[in-house]
């Protein structure tokens, strides 16, 4: 049997301040192929020309990743602020009816930091752009040097920052084999009311919600809001995620086949 395809939604960036491109993080292409066992197909998060219907003709399941941009406040009823940019339109466009179709024909979805978010918007949930601005709450964004500039060492970026509490006998609890992990953080925007089918299952130290399934999902439907794509080749917590992911895709194709 040929590998499973997993659908790896692209981001919109301009080259030079002028150039439109489509990009996708390497890591999360080598952890979809070194972990999860599959073949990643980057496809555009542009709905003009990335149908939905023949896209899932063609994968096993879709990866959603993070990224710069947040979801659009007009996708759960709020207004835009010029703070909170940037935005990608089109992506939200195509990836919260992606994330939608996926769950409904059993497609097996996973949802890293940005995905998380869009899981739960594309089932009603709201965000709050700035997760940090919330009383009791920690800065969850990236370390950063003295001079306001990105930390320049990934090791420090990525590092794993905080506890995630999961729910006993969910279905993280039970995947993992534990009900409290330790996460990197790399995110502004967060998850401030549950979508009606999105059911908590990790939580950080502030209350901060960190990992989500999609109730009665025939498929695998789980979010995550860290970065697990980051090393999953080394990481248990995360290797256990992808292989999962993983083993949905194989069980989807096989299922398909028959």
């Amino acid at each position: 049997m040929t590998r499973p395809v997993v659908g790896v939604i692209g981001n919109t960036l301009l080259v030079e301040n002028r150039y439109a491109v489509q990009m996708v993080g390497e890591r999360n292409l080598r952890a979809v192929t070194d972990v999860a066992g599959a073949l990643p197909l980057m496809f555009g998060a542009m709905p003009d020309v990335t149908e939905i219907g023949a896209l899932l003709d063609v994968v096993d399941g879709v990866l959603l990743t993070g990224a710069r941009a947040n979801v659009h406040p007009t996708r759960f009823g709020l207004e835009a602020d010029l703070r909170y940019e940037p935005y990608d339109d089109a992506r939200d466009t195509l990836a919260l009816e992606l994330a939608q179709v996926c769950v409904a024909r059993g497609i097996p979805v996973f949802g890293i930091c940005r995905g998380l978010q869009e899981m739960n918007v594309a089932f009603g949930g709201s965000l709050h752009p700035e997760i940090r601005e919330l009383p009791g709450r920690m800065n969850h964004r990236m370390p950063r040097l003295d001079n306001g500039e990105i930390h320049p060492d990934p090791a420090i970026v990525f590092a794993d920052r905080h506890d995630v509490h999961l729910t006993r006998g969910g279905a993280f609890a039970r995947l993992l084999g534990r009900e409290t992990i330790r996460v990197n953080s790399l995110h502004g925007q967060g998850i401030l009311d549950p979508g009606d089918r999105v059911v908590i299952e990790g939580v950080a130290e502030d209350g901060t919600i960190e990992a989500i399934r999609i109730a009665d999902a025939p498929g695998f439907a789980l979010g995550v809001q860290w970065h697990a794509e980051y090393d999953p080749q080394i990481n248990p917590i995360n290797r256990a995620l992808f292989e999962a992911f993983g083993a949905a895709l194989l069980m989807r194709r096989r299922a398909i086949k028959t």
